[in-house]
């Protein structure tokens, strides 16, 4: 029987996870990670709902539970670095930093500090092994797969880690709960960023990062508008602009940000060329293996992925240090700097890199 320590949230994915490890016969402690201190209009903290679902889960499955703080590292090593990819007009993914940073860093010390063998987490996806490597599996729920926010996990974490609801499916996941008398079986699913969950992003942004209005531009350089502040648009959006009706009466997108003259550019049609492209160029790679998957400069047939939840897509990628340069056979819409480029063969995520900039032709 290994003491295992399963993150909880609060939420169906992790309370099951905590109670499949349970009738394993492990020895299992829930702990609830608080790592973002916030009140609501209320002065109720917005993390308190999460931690008393978490005690009557636990009390349900007949299991120990804390709660631990994390909101100072949470801040140094993520928001941080969150707060300066929008101060640059890029879109980042907190989701994925936390994941390298909190959850199978700091939270995986503190479980080991509790004498865990593994930590256990309700993330969608399963771990393999090749030889001495672990390998990064893609979930067979293809539209809750999470290795897209998991590619930054090197053998450490994954040596540690366990996924037990990764090869379900989520009403299988909410059947189980349900017949287990778990009280959190419909609970709605977390959506929006992390941290910020579902409110209004521009306000939030705004209490950390001061907003420059500016001209809203379309293709020709005509005036058709004002932006807000370049940090509250990305590349490919539609909604909020505030100019629908105008032109041709097709909707209006986002398709490049100003930094310079702090203009946004806009077209319309969600067909507009300008939000298409057929390569990426990325930095900051990370592999899971710890090494490259081939030798730098040798072009290497993959699947990739750029944002959660889009089908893979056919691409060739070359590595060249911590850099990859990734081509697409089919042009790609809303490619966004400050987002993941996720590489896969098969089912195996190999890793992935930031995108920095894009090019329309090759």
């Amino acid at each position: 029987m290994a003491r295992i320590v399963v993150g909880m949230s609060g939420g169906v994915d992790s309370s099951v996870a905590a109670l499949l490890a349970h009738r394993q016969g492990h020895d299992v402690i829930g702990v609830f990670m608080n790592n973002w201190e916030e009140k609501d209009d209320r002065g109720v903290c917005t993390s308190q709902r999460d931690w008393d679902d978490v005690r009557r889960v636990c009390d349900v499955i007949g299991i120990p539970y804390y709660s631990v703080n994390f909101a100072k590292e949470y801040r140094e090593r993520v928001f941080a670095h969150f707060l300066e990819e929008y101060r640059r007009g890029r879109t980042p993914n907190p989701d994925v930093l936390c994941n390298r940073e909190i959850k199978f860093n700091v939270f995986l010390d503190f479980a080991q500090s509790l004498g865990a063998e593994k930590l256990a987490t309700g993330h969608f996806a399963r771990l393999g092994r090749q030889g001495d490597e672990y390998q990064l599996l893609r979930a067979p729920d293809e539209n809750k797969d999470q290795t897209y926010f998991l590619y930054m996990l090197g053998q450490r974490a994954l040596s540690n880690a366990m996924f037990p609801v990764g090869g379900m499916h989520k009403a299988e996941i909410r059947n189980v709960a349900h017949e287990a008398g778990i009280p959190v079986f419909d609970k709605k699913d977390s959506t929006g960023v992390c941290f910020i969950g579902e409110r209004n992003f521009r306000e939030f942004l705004s209490h950390y990062l001061p907003a420059t209005p500016g001209k809203m531009v379309d293709t020709h350089g005509n005036a058709v508008g004002e932006h807000m502040g370049l940090m509250y648009y990305t590349l490919g959006q539609r909604r909020g602009l505030g100019i629908g009706g105008s032109g041709d009466g097709r909707r209006w997108f986002v398709v490049e940000k100003n930094l310079r003259d702090n203009v946004l550019v806009v077209d319309q049609g969600e067909d507009s060329p300008l939000l298409y492209c057929r390569q990426a160029l990325c930095s900051q790679a990370t592999w899971i293996a710890g090494h490259p998957p081939v030798e730098e400069g040798v072009p290497m047939p993959c699947k990739a992925r750029m944002r959660h939840r889009q089908p893979l897509q056919d691409a060739v990628a070359t590595i060249l240090g911590d850099q990859v340069q990734i081509f697409f056979p089919t042009p790609q819409r809303a490619v966004t700097p400050g987002q993941s480029a996720v590489l896969y063969a098969d089912d195996v995520c190999l890793g992935g890199a930031i995108v920095d900039e894009t090019r329309r032709e090759i």
